[in-house]
């Protein structure tokens, strides 16, 4: 009979503990070092023969993390390990995942790629910057999608006149799907870049006039973004304005940014760790959606209730 032991990677530990609370295991003992010159060491404490083994390591940076967690499935694999599933809550690299520029990498894919080699049998992970990734594997992956843990939270806002926004137009299938959901309208910020976290200019098409309005998106890194399309909302007569990020990424002046923005508030979801909390940033667990992804791997079980919020309010592992 095979078991189940979930492990951590350094990035993602305080999350896979939630998972194995929410799960009902104990976390395994796995013990991760560095040399002076900062070689990552990695080894499991306890024996995973013939186990189904959950590495849970969100890729965020430095490119430590993702190296780590490739050392961790190496080691499962030499350890004669039955199943090595990776738990990616954020997957890194996933907006380099095509040629938009002549002589560029496509980062998404070549991270694939290690993930692959290195020996993992099945990848679990949320809200992948392009869901067209799924196909850079040919090891099976299962998806998950942060509406389960949103679409609950804006419910209980009981917001009258709700209208969805989407950040670019890359988001909108993403956006028309919650908005179906409610009932509501969606609005798109067009915006156009002259450089990776700089934009030359946006426009909102649609009407928020009167609106409260709720930016969706999947990342959230330097926040420039995020502001400028609040600000720009809120000139356009909205009531209000407030956003869901999946990934906190959070970097450079971030904080500052969402701090001196118009947003009412910034929901994301606990798969990169804040570096500081704030007053206008509140966090969402989404360690039961994982728990229960995983112990449905595990007992090889479908994880379509888990698209389906009302199923995931009352599934327990």
């Amino acid at each position: 009979m095979h078991s189940a032991k979930i492990f951590a990677g350094t990035a993602s530990r305080q999350l896979a503990e939630e998972i194995c609370q929410r799960y009902g295991c104990q976390l395994g003992q796995i013990h991760t070092q560095r040399f002076s010159d900062g070689e990552i060491y990695v080894n499991f404490l306890e024996s995973v023969r013939g186990d189904y083994v959950f590495l849970v390591q969100s890729t965020y940076a430095p490119s430590d993390n993702l190296m780590e967690l490739l050392l961790m499935i190496d080691a499962a694999k030499r350890a004669s390990a039955y199943k090595v599933i990776v738990v990616m809550p954020y997957y890194g690299y996933a907006r380099q995942d095509r040629k938009d520029r002549p002589r560029v990498a496509i980062g998404a894919k070549l991270v694939a790629n290690m993930l692959t080699a290195a020996g993992a049998d099945r990848i679990v992970t949320m809200d992948l910057h392009a869901p067209q990734i799924q196909g850079y594997f040919d090891i099976p992956m299962d998806h998950l999608d942060s509406h389960a843990v949103f679409i609950p939270y804006v419910e209980q806002l009981q917001l009258e006149n709700l209208t969805f926004a989407a950040p670019d137009v890359g988001a909108t299938n993403r956006i028309r799907e919650i908005a179906s959901y409610f009932n509501a309208e969606m609005v798109i910020c067009d915006k156009h870049r002259k450089r990776a976290n700089e934009i030359a200019s946006m426009r909102v098409i649609g009407d928020v006039e009167g609106r409260n309005v709720v930016i969706i998106d999947d990342i959230c890194d330097t926040g420039g973004t995020l502001a400028k399309s609040a600000g720009l909302l809120m000139e356009k007569g909205a009531k209000s304005v407030r956003a869901m990020i999946t990934h906190p990424i959070l970097s450079g002046k971030a904080y500052e940014n969402i701090e001196n923005s118009v947003l009412d508030e910034l929901v994301v979801c606990n798969t990169i760790p804040l570096q500081k909390i704030t007053p206008k940033i509140r966090v969402i667990s989404v360690a039961n959606l994982f728990a229960v992804a995983i112990k449905h791997a595990f007992e090889n079980k479908s994880i379509t209730s888990l698209f389906v919020h009302s199923n995931l309010r009352t599934s327990n592992p």
